[in-house]
């Protein structure tokens, strides 16, 4: 027999998922802005020349259009990003912007983990935005009962499937370190931290090189970063007030990424993926009012303050099944 209980689903239209949109495209647009066609479509060894243009990858919007196309493409689509991270009108802007980031990743020649991540997750996101009737993702409106119940249940679930996402990645970003001796035995990031190519700039490296020296730092930096991913691989399992620590562990992990190796879309997409899953569902992020603590005589109005309303998510609807 079928319940006729009516389930509460948390609605997915909030300025947290504008967020992530917003940090998302902002990945891909620097990538676009800041790197130039001749670095972006030249060839790979063993690959050949980007676009491949193979298979799927045929359709991405760099393999509909002639060599010297390209530049002009690239900032077509720096444009169309532009309109995404300001987050106006999420239903129009939902499907370029999946679009964008699918030939991005398959069409240049220097993609990494984080354009592919940026894929991911836009594709994800795209389900509640199509369902956004808002003007802007940033809003703190919503009105969830107002919209069919299969685009509630929809942009949810995708939204949790986003969650599950990033949970497993983290798992998988840990788990497939440690049969790795140098992971193990806590020298991982003295080979890292002394790479010609990944290590940090000139001015950080002198910073960091007596760190790397140190036994005890060295096991440090190694083993801290695989305690952040096990411990963000079960974000889902604890109470709130400790996925609040996580994000911010997290932020610090990939911000200290960037820093060091210069992988600055890498860490937004991650900083996207991060608020979906340790943020709850249905949360807004609210400026606190300002008000007066009359239990305590003396004490100052408190500031403004960005913060995450968890206590009265954003209005919802019921489903019934």
């Amino acid at each position: 027999m079928l319940s006729t209980t009516p389930v509460h689903l948390p609605s997915p239209w909030t300025n947290v998922y504008g967020l992530a949109r917003t940090l998302l495209a902002l990945g891909t647009l620097l990538t676009l802005a800041f790197s130039n066609s001749a670095t972006l479509f030249r060839p790979v060894a063993f690959q050949g020349e980007h676009p491949t243009c193979r298979g799927v990858e045929a359709g991405g919007v760099f393999c509909l259009v002639p060599g010297d196309g390209l530049d002009a493409t690239r900032w077509a689509c720096v444009a169309v990003l532009l309109i995404v991270v300001s987050g106006w009108r999420p239903r129009l802007t939902a499907l370029p912007h999946a679009y964008i980031s699918f030939s991005v990743f398959t069409g240049i020649a220097i993609g990494d983990g984080g354009d592919q991540m940026t894929t991911v997750l836009v594709l994800l996101l795209t389900l509640p935005a199509l369902g956004d009737s808002r003007r802007w993702h940033w809003s703190t409106t919503d009105s969830a009962t107002a919209h069919p119940r299969w685009l509630l249940l929809t942009g949810t679930s995708a939204l949790v499937v986003a969650r599950l996402q990033m949970s497993f990645v983290y798992f998988q970003a840990c788990v497939s370190k440690l049969p790795h001796a140098e992971w193990a035995d806590g020298t991982g990031m003295w080979y890292w931290g002394n790479s010609l190519g990944f290590r940090a700039p000139g001015w950080l490296h002198t910073l960091i090189s007596p760190v790397l020296a140190n036994p005890l730092g060295v096991a440090a930096l190694t083993w801290t970063p695989l305690f952040i991913e096990i411990s963000l691989a079960a974000a889902l399992l604890v109470p709130q007030r400790v996925r609040y620590a996580l994000l911010t562990a997290g932020v610090g992990f990939h911000l200290s990424i960037a820093v060091m190796m210069g992988l600055w879309s890498f860490a937004l997409a991650m900083g996207a993926g991060l608020l979906l899953l340790c943020l709850p569902l249905g949360g807004q992020l609210r400026l606190r009012e300002p008000r007066a603590d009359h239990e305590s005589s003396g004490q100052q109005e408190r500031s403004n303050a960005m913060v995450l309303d968890s206590e009265k998510p954003a209005s919802r609807a019921a489903v019934t099944s």
